[in-house]
C-alpha cells in the first residue's frame, strides 16, 4: 500500500494549495482502491476532496464490503478522520504512514461520534444496494448512483452521472456523515472516478443529478455551483429520482 501512494498522488488536482496527497485504502476484500484530493479553483472550500475520502469513495462506489487499512502520504486531518469512523462499522481501521510505524483510527479518534449517536445501524458499505445487470444512458445511471446513495441522516438520496466528451460516464452517489460537514456530494463522488481515469475537469460533456422532489435537502445548488467553476459549458439536467 506504502508502494503505491506515488501512484495514488500523481492523480492529485491541488489548484489552490498545490499541495498533494495521496492514499490507498485496502478493503477486507483484499481489493485496493486509490484516491487523492480534489480543489476546484472558483469554488467554495467546502467543496474540496480530501485523498481519503476520495479512495474511501472510490470503495463505496465498487461496493467494496468493508475497510481493513489505509495509507496516506501525509497524517488525515479531523475531518478525514471523522470520514474514516463512518466506514470503519465497527472495525479498528489501520493507518499506514511513510517512515512510521502503523497506528489504529481509535488511536486518533478516541472519542469518536458517528453513526450509532444517532441510531443508524447500517453504515456506508452495509446499507442495503440495489443491484441491476446493465446501466444504460447518463439519466439511468444517475438514477442508479441515487438508489445506492448513503443518506441515512437527512433520508435525502442523491445521484450524478457525468458524460464525458469521450463517451465515457463516471457515476457519484451521495455519501453522508454522522458529522454532517465531512459528508460527500455525489458530483464529487463522480469527479473521483473521473480522475482516476485520467480524464479533464474541462471534458465534462453532460451532468446528470438525479433526487427527489421531496428530499429534505438538495445537491441542485452545490453542483450547478461547482459545474460553474470546472465546467460551464458543460449540459446540465435535474430529473427526479425513480422511486
Amino acid at each position: 500500500m506504502l508502494e503505491l501512494l506515488p501512484q495514488a498522488e500523481s492523480y492529485a488536482c491541488p489548484a489552490l494549495t498545490t499541495f498533494r496527497v495521496g492514499a490507498a485504502v485496502r478493503g477486507t476484500s483484499g481489493a485496493l482502491y486509490l484516491g487523492a484530493n480534489l480543489e476546484f479553483r472558483g469554488a467554495s472550500l467546502s467543496q474540496t476532496v480530501h485523498a481519503e475520502q476520495a479512495a474511501l469513495s472510490n470503495a463505496f462506489m465498487h461496493d467494496e464490503p468493508g475497510i481493513a487499512a489505509i495509507a496516506v502520504t501525509k497524517p488525515p486531518c479531523g475531518h478525514c478522520r471523522q470520514f474514516l469512523y463512518e466506514f470503519s462499522e465497527g472495525r479498528d481501521i489501520e493507518i499506514l504512514l511513510p517512515g512510521q510505524p502503523a497506528m489504529t483510527l481509535s488511536a486518533l479518534l478516541s472519542h469518536p461520534f458517528g453513526p450509532r449517536d444517532l441510531d443508524v445501524t447500517k453504515g456506508p458499505l452495509s446499507r442495503d444496494k440495489i443491484a441491476i445487470q446493465t446501466v444504460e444512458g447518463v439519466a439511468q445511471a444517475a438514477r442508479y448512483a441515487a438508489a445506492n446513495a448513503y443518506a441515512p441522516y437527512s433520508n435525502s438520496p442523491s445521484g450524478v452521472a457525468i458524460r464525458s466528451r469521450r463517451g465515457n460516464v463516471y457515476c457519484g452517489s451521495y455519501i453522508e456523515n454522522a458529522a454532517f460537514n465531512p459528508s460527500l456530494p455525489p458530483l464529487q463522488v463522480a469527479l473521483v472516478a473521473m480522475t482516476l481515469a485520467n480524464e479533464e475537469f474541462s471534458e465534462i460533456a453532460e451532468v446528470v443529478l438525479a433526487e427527489a422532489a421531496n428530499n429534505s435537502i438538495s445537491q441542485l445548488s452545490a453542483t450547478k455551483s461547482l459545474l460553474a467553476a470546472i465546467a460551464p459549458r458543460a449540459e446540465f439536467r435535474l430529473l427526479p429520482r425513480a422511486k
